[in-house]
């Protein structure tokens, strides 16, 4: 007689809060490689080896967090947590996962106020960078075989990828994908309602960032305050990728208030980068040196208490979302559109981290055990680091 074997986990059952927690922290301490990759782990973890919640599922999070303004990666481990445990899970993997790289990013601002320098971290990236595109494509692949549901979304998804590369704008990508596929879908319903009832409008907006903005400054005066709503403006209205980030930090910091310069700015960036979490942390490094540890801590709050409030508003609703034919195609277009996306933008990290035959052998290494052995994506990444440390021991 076979032996009872042991439940699978149900996919959205609620768990303790430590767990989220932990799993989070251990994220923030590995989670180099930016957005994609964070993603990535973060699917590798909650959706294969834990099913705390469905590939669906997760691919829907994914689509609703393209939505909101702020940071992707921050924001679907606020749905997780959420999903995982309430609104006190939101704030555990929250703060787990920015946690780690505040810290990390505040003893480099530490260093680099005192030296004017900071330690490089191009070998240890050199090792991870190959890696994080491992893992990215293996969780491509898993969410494209769920997103694509038809010809439709395939030519959605294909030609997202196309028009990125070619320098479109990735938001109006983003919306014009969920844009076609929804009225695509629902093109009978429309010409049933074009006797005067309308389609519905879906209104996406934000709080306009001259509405939190402080006011222009005549001088490079410093205020705790004018920093903490500057950085609370751009956590609340920014979109899009890094680059999009940095033209507000330049905007704010260097040409309205005067109180970095270009140097300093793109010194902050760099920090950000080669720091494991959500580039987010830039912040700190910008409080830190324009106000010290009262300024870190105002400028990290600041940046990431819109993501927090969006997160906890909108998540409620995103099965409302699935069940709506409208917003379900929506969510269908904008999903596929994300990965598209995802996929342009690891075709262009791809063409950065493979550099040589060595990088080229650590990718293809860690696709085979990621995909044939299951191995922990964290433990390849710290893999790939100590590689990349013994390959500068060798140089």
């Amino acid at each position: 007689m076979t032996p009872p074997q042991p439940a699978e986990p149900s996919p959205d059952a609620k768990g303790p809060v430590r767990e989220v927690a932990l799993l989070f922290l251990r994220l923030g301490a590995v989670a180099f490689g930016g957005p994609a990759a964070h993603i990535a782990m973060f699917r590798d973890e909650v959706v294969t080896r834990r099913k705390w919640i469905s590939n669906q599922h997760f691919l829907d999070l994914l689509g609703a967090t393209n939505l909101i303004p702020g940071p992707n990666s921050s924001e679907m481990a606020l749905h997780v947590g959420y999903v995982r445990a309430g609104w006190r899970g939101l704030l555990a993997a929250g703060l787990g996962f920015a946690l780690p790289a505040t810290l990390i990013v505040l003893a480099l601002a530490v260093l680099y106020v005192e030296y004017g320098t900071t330690p490089a971290a191009e070998w240890l990236l050199y090792g991870i960078k190959p890696v994080v595109i491992a893992i990215i494509a293996q969780a491509m692949w898993g969410l494209l075989r769920t997103a694509v549901k038809g010809r439709l979304l395939a030519v959605i998804g294909a030609a997202v990828f196309a028009l990125y590369l070619l320098g479109f704008n990735e938001i109006a990508l983003l919306f014009g994908g969920g844009a076609i596929y929804m009225f695509v879908q629902n093109a009978a319903r429309l010409r049933r309602l074009r006797n005067g009832i309308g389609a519905p409008i879906i209104a996406l907006s934000c709080i306009p960032g001259a509405l939190l903005a402080p006011a222009a400054s005549s001088s490079a005066t410093f205020s705790l305050g004018t920093l903490f709503l500057t950085f609370l403006k751009i956590g609340a209205v920014w979109y899009g990728s890094g680059y999009v980030l940095l033209a507000f930090l330049r905007n704010d910091f260097v040409e309205r208030l005067g109180w970095l310069t270009s140097q300093q700015l793109l010194d902050a960036v760099a920090i950000g980068q080669v720091t494991p979490g959500p580039v987010f942390t830039t912040a700190t490094f910008i409080g830190y040196v324009t106000g010290g540890l009262p300024g870190a801590l105002l400028a990290t709050v600041g940046i990431f208490l819109p993501s927090f409030v969006f997160v906890l508003a909108t998540n409620p609703f995103i099965p409302r979302l699935r069940r709506s034919p409208w917003l379900s195609g929506l969510l269908d277009g904008v999903n596929v559109a994300a990965l598209g996306l995802m996929a342009a933008v690891t075709l262009e990290l791809g063409q950065d981290a493979l550099r040589d035959g060595v990088t080229v052998a650590l990718a293809a290494s860690a696709a085979v055990l990621l995909v044939r052995f299951k191995i922990n994506s964290t433990w390849l990444i710290l893999g790939g680091g100590l590689i990349g440390l013994a390959r500068s021991l060798l140089s």
